[in-house]
């Protein structure tokens, strides 16, 4: 097992244990974009969604912890990577001229801080009922109103600007690392690289506009 020790301890390893981890990320954000748009089809169905997902039982569980078990992958690896390349070199650039680096790409790592306190703060919202605790116990129908606790949290400008600046922070973050993920894997070619940032590019479209479309739907008066 020293392979594997000595895999985890290098950059590539990291780097790749970054991008299978981030692929991952990538489609549950999807899916939870996908869930939070049924907003869209009005307060009952909206409402049952996560009694539908509670339906699933030790699933569910098991998911989440595998979704827990990767985010914190995700972090370690970036956080070793970034160790990694400071011990490569000690000494700063005098004069420091990236030539290929986007300039979101050269601020990964405080991208992904800043996602990380905005993923505390969302579990702190919608998750334990911290944030804007006053409408967290509504009801409708006998069931959990998320749909209105979602609509009045939203309604909340700070709040919903907050929300709005995290997805961006976000979409800036993946444009950077979706076609970063495909170099560390060795699927990067000259053929290809067209078509992956396409597709990279196509998937952070579909996720800020997905994602941001609920907060301004709220804002707007759409979804009352």
């Amino acid at each position: 097992m020293s392979w594997f020790k000595n895999y985890l301890r290098s950059s590539i390893g990291m780097k790749q244990l970054m991008g299978v981890t981030g692929l991952a990320l990538v489609g549950f954000l999807l899916v939870h974009m996908l869930g939070n748009l049924q907003l869209f089809l009005g307060q009952q169905t909206f409402n049952e969604y996560p009694v539908k997902l509670r339906s699933f039982g030790a699933l569910l569980w098991i998911a989440r912890v595998g979704l827990i078990a990767l985010f914190a992958t995700h972090v370690i690896a970036g956080l070793r990577l970034w160790q990694l390349n400071s011990q490569a070199r000690p000494v700063k650039y005098q004069v420091y001229k990236p030539r290929k680096a986007s300039t979101y790409g050269r601020y990964m790592g405080m991208l992904g801080l800043v996602i990380l306190a905005y993923l505390i703060y969302h579990l702190m919202h919608f998750t334990f009922g911290i944030v804007d605790a006053g409408n967290s116990a509504l009801e409708h129908n006998g069931l959990h109103d998320l749909y209105s606790y979602v609509v009045r949290g939203f309604k909340n400008l700070p709040i919903a600007v907050s929300y709005l600046v995290a997805n961006a922070v976000l979409c800036l973050h993946l444009l950077h690392g979706l076609p970063s993920l495909f170099q560390s894997v060795g699927l990067r070619h000259p053929k290809h690289n067209s078509m992956i940032e396409k597709a990279s590019l196509g998937i952070v479209t579909i996720l800020f506009v997905g994602n941001t479309a609920i907060v301004l739907a709220v804002l707007l008066g759409v979804i009352k």
